[in-house]
């Protein structure tokens, strides 16, 4: 599914007579209010943090002021270390990188961070794509013509995509209960545990 067939899914949903581009729509203001509600709900849903829009370990270096600007495709940010440091708190603020620790938007290291990017519609995989446009269509219908009996067909179009969507991201990112750290930290604490009494025995 393109961003174009996505909005004429939307179009059609209302009785509205399908665009062959998303290139010039002035004047067409059901196509217009279509792609913006596209375009807001694929940025939400990516929001949450996927396996296809998560970028692991990416290192970012202070620019000439001290600064580290993240850009504008950044939904999401988090540092790669599972422990908070002793030295800093590193969060965004304004686009940039604080460290709240010191009170600082300046750095003299480079830092690496987990991130969670914003893709362009038409470089999400399926899964992702399918989900955003039932839910798009469900949204943009309500608005333009008001929850009505149709709602709850397209309320089931986006369940069904949103089950999808979730067995993709188990199926493709493979994870196992070791990827929380409130289940490693356990596991870990028992492991250290062990060790001592293993020490202190022999």
């Amino acid at each position: 599914m393109t961003e174009l067939e996505a909005v004429n899914t939307m179009l059609v949903t209302i009785g509205e007579q399908p665009v062959s581009s998303l290139d010039n729509l002035a004047g067409l203001q059901d196509a217009s209010i279509a792609k913006q509600i596209l375009s807001n709900i694929s940025r939400a849903v990516q929001s949450k943090g996927w396996v296809f829009n998560l970028d692991l370990q990416v290192t970012y270096t202070p620019d000439a002021n001290g600064e580290i600007v993240l850009g504008s495709n950044v939904l999401r940010i988090d540092t790669t270390s599972k422990v908070r440091s002793s030295t800093k708190d590193i969060v965004e603020r304004g686009g940039k990188l604080y460290d709240r620790e010191n009170n600082t938007s300046v750095f003299t290291d480079s830092v690496k961070i987990d991130r969670v990017i914003v893709l362009n519609f038409d470089d999400l995989p399926e899964a992702a794509r399918r989900y955003i446009a039932a839910r798009s269509a469900r949204v943009f219908h309500d608005r333009v013509v008001g929850s009505g009996e149709l709602h709850r067909f397209f309320q089931e179009d986006e369940q069904f995509a949103w089950a999808e969507l979730l067995e993709y991201e188990a199926e493709v990112g493979d994870y196992t209960i070791f990827d929380d750290y409130d289940v490693y930290r356990v596991i870990e604490r028992d492991i250290g545990k062990l060790r001592q009494t293993t020490t202190t025995t022999t």
